[in-house]
């Protein structure tokens, strides 16, 4: 099993003062181990059906659609305001450093459709938890989280209870 987080670089004071951030670009460079990782979480999530992969701008579009192309479904993009085109439904959302918005078409996905939600990053959980809010107005169901890093230290996986979240590497401490 690949040690993770000796490729994963740390970034100190990104985006601003305090957070260091979890820098995957050395990660998905290097086609071994992004293939790995991928394939760990296909295992992870193995027997169980989706209907899409959706992925959270913009880390989580490279793990999710790798996803979706792997499990034979479609891949839906939740973005942040003014990037997609048609009709949309919004949540905000406060992160460890400030507050955002995520959109998602109003057609991405049919009604009782089962979702499996992609980031690269499980922090406080704000950011899933919106996108958990958009999927359940839309009338989705909500099969299953996946993430590469969760920051256990800041109870992400609290907030998104009752939601099954998998992570592939964690991090008990800054």
């Amino acid at each position: 099993m690949t040690d993770y987080k000796k490729i994963i670089r740390n970034v100190p004071d990104f985006p601003k003062s305090g957070i260091n951030f979890k820098d995957i670009t050395t990660l998905v460079k290097r086609p071994i181990e992004f293939k790995q990782c991928i394939d760990e979480l296909l295992q992870k999530f193995s027997g169980q059906k989706f209907d899409y992969v959706v992925g959270i701008e913009s880390r989580g579009f490279i793990f999710g659609s790798a996803l979706a192309y792997q499990m034979g479904i479609g891949f839906v993009p939740v973005r942040k305001p003014g990037k997609l085109p048609a009709a949309t439904i919004s949540a905000t959302y406060d992160l460890e450093y400030g507050k955002n918005e995520l959109h998602m078409h109003k057609d991405a996905i049919e009604k009782g459709s089962r979702v499996l939600i992609v980031d690269d990053l499980l922090a406080t959980g704000g950011t899933i938890a919106a996108t958990c809010e958009l999927i359940e107005k839309l009338g989705g169901h909500i099969g299953g989280i996946g993430v590469i890093i969760e920051l256990t230290f800041l109870q992400g996986r609290q907030r998104l209870a009752p939601h099954p979240v998998i992570s592939l590497v964690q991090y008990d401490k800054e």
